[in-house]
């Protein structure tokens, strides 16, 4: 427990961020073998006889441990989202099965008590939610379900009568625990089985339609039901480090969730009902909009602009990620420091498709971390900078967020950009971005817009610096 308490406080830094996570793994590790070391010593002589559970056991730890090993060595970090939704569902889905269990085991004997059917429901419910949820955010993210928000006739109505379902359900066998109604083993049984359908589909229905720009809040809340569902399943079955280690991850992704949500100036309701990431476009620049018409500038004069300057901000975002640029725009960024260039990094808190993407693309590049600043940070600095650099970063550098009260991204905080001396805008093409609405930084007279894959663009600029 203290291991995991003092890991998940490294995760403050990424520059301790890795030592968390070990420290963390030597945590459960060690809760790991401890348990093995309980179960010996308690039914040793059973085990003995019967070894097939733990040969089950092992075998799980071989499977999933593998293929866990496997996935996280090959994904690509644009890829990363899709897998913690995966483990995400993993996890709810693991949760549930464990209360669907115990529920089982203890309706047998006759002796359920309050209690234990409380946590046994929240944790199915959590655990089913957050399965069905994680599964339909990672399809999203991955491609497989549009990223746009899907409606159906009376969707919303439909999940209300999930959740009032799901809570008729809890109370129900809540009820019937305490003596307080007759239910039959059977009936309990058959209104367990609605409540675990309900939620499956509630996280179906509450997710489709999230649109993909909301998708990193709705992945951090689904990481908070998750530790949710961990931690009533050690409730269930009396596990003190199942419900520390649950505990600390609900509470963790519910914080992180209030705190994301601030960063787009939005309530966390606002975004479960539906989100500014439907594709709407309306209240969105177009060409001809505010500030004029889109200019573009070549390599020779981007190149120009920044060996000359005193000071460069560059902003990273999703289209960098992407292309596997973080190597080439550290490049970049030292050779501009050797011009005696001061160079600085704005990470915007939901720049990328997940809290801390671009921190850690950038310190896999091996980029400083006091060059990194988050947007508190460094916003008053780009009225002092003579060029801000943005690397296939969109919406978090949107103005119509400040100046347009008729835009699906009005009120959320953003990167001042439009305050430097100049902008270059680094991207492939025109289109928009996640909350699919066109930028009015575009348009900004003092924009130059390269368009340029980010890491051959990235590249060739490097080169082209040299050339000054």
């Amino acid at each position: 427990a203290a291991a995991f308490v003092l890991g998940l406080h490294q995760m403050n830094s990424p520059a301790t961020a890795r030592g968390g996570n070990k420290r963390s793994a030597a945590g459960m590790t060690v809760a790991v073998v401890a348990t093995f070391i309980w179960l010996f010593v308690r039914e040793g002589s059973d085990l003995l006889n019967n070894p097939m559970p733990i040969v089950i056991i092992v075998a799980g730890f071989i499977v999933g441990g593998g293929v866990g090993w496997v996935m996280a060595r090959r994904v690509a970090m644009t890829a990363m989202p899709q897998l913690v939704s995966l483990f995400n569902a993993v996890g709810g889905g693991g949760a549930a099965l464990v209360a669907i269990d115990d529920y089982i085991r203890e309706t047998s004997r006759g002796n359920m008590e309050v209690s234990t059917a409380i946590f046994v429901v929240l944790g199915a419910v959590f655990g089913a939610v957050t399965f069905s949820g994680s599964l339909i955010a990672s399809g999203k993210l991955q491609g497989v379900v549009s990223g746009q928000p899907i409606f159906f006739p009376g969707s919303r109505l439909v999940t209300v009568l999930l959740a009032l379902i799901t809570v008729a359900g809890f109370l129900l066998l809540v009820l019937s625990a305490a003596n307080v109604v007759a239910l039959s083993p059977e009936i309990e049984m058959l209104t367990l089985g609605v409540i675990v359908l309900a939620g499956l589909l509630f996280g179906v229905t509450m997710t489709l339609p999230i649109g993909g720009a909301d998708m990193p809040v709705v992945i951090s809340l689904l990481n908070s039901f998750t530790g949710t569902a961990a931690a009533m399943a050690g409730f269930v079955i009396g596990n003190p480090v199942l419900i520390i280690a649950g505990a600390l991850v609900g509470a963790s992704g519910a914080i992180l969730t209030k705190l994301m949500a601030d960063a787009m100036n939005r309530s966390i309701m606002n975004i479960m009902v539906g989100g500014f990431g439907g594709g709407a476009a309306e209240g969105a620049a177009g060409a001809g909009g505010p500030g004029g018409d889109v200019r573009t500038i070549g390599l020779d004069d981007a190149a120009i602009q920044l060996a000359y300057a005193q000071k460069v901000i560059v902003v990273p975002g999703y289209g960098l990620a992407v292309a596997q640029a973080q190597h080439a725009v550290r490049e970049l960024a030292e050779l501009l420091e050797e011009r005696g260039v001061e160079v600085s990094y704005a990470i915007h808190p939901v720049a990328g498709r997940m809290p801390g993407h671009m921190n850690v693309l950038l310190a896999e590049a091996n980029v400083p971390y006091p060059q990194l600043k988050e947007m508190d940070e460094i916003n008053p600095e780009f009225s002092r900078t003579d060029v801000a650099l943005v690397v296939g970063a969109n919406d978090v550098t949107n103005p119509a967020a400040r100046s347009n009260p008729q835009s699906p991204i009005y009120g959320m905080p953003i990167l001042d950009v439009d305050n430097a001396r100049s902008i270059i805008v680094m991207k492939r093409s025109m289109r928009p971005g996640y909350a699919g609405i066109d930028n009015e930084l575009y348009l900004n007279p003092k924009t130059g817009m390269l368009f340029a894959d980010a890491k051959d663009g990235l590249m060739e600029l490097v080169a082209a610096v040299k050339q000054v």
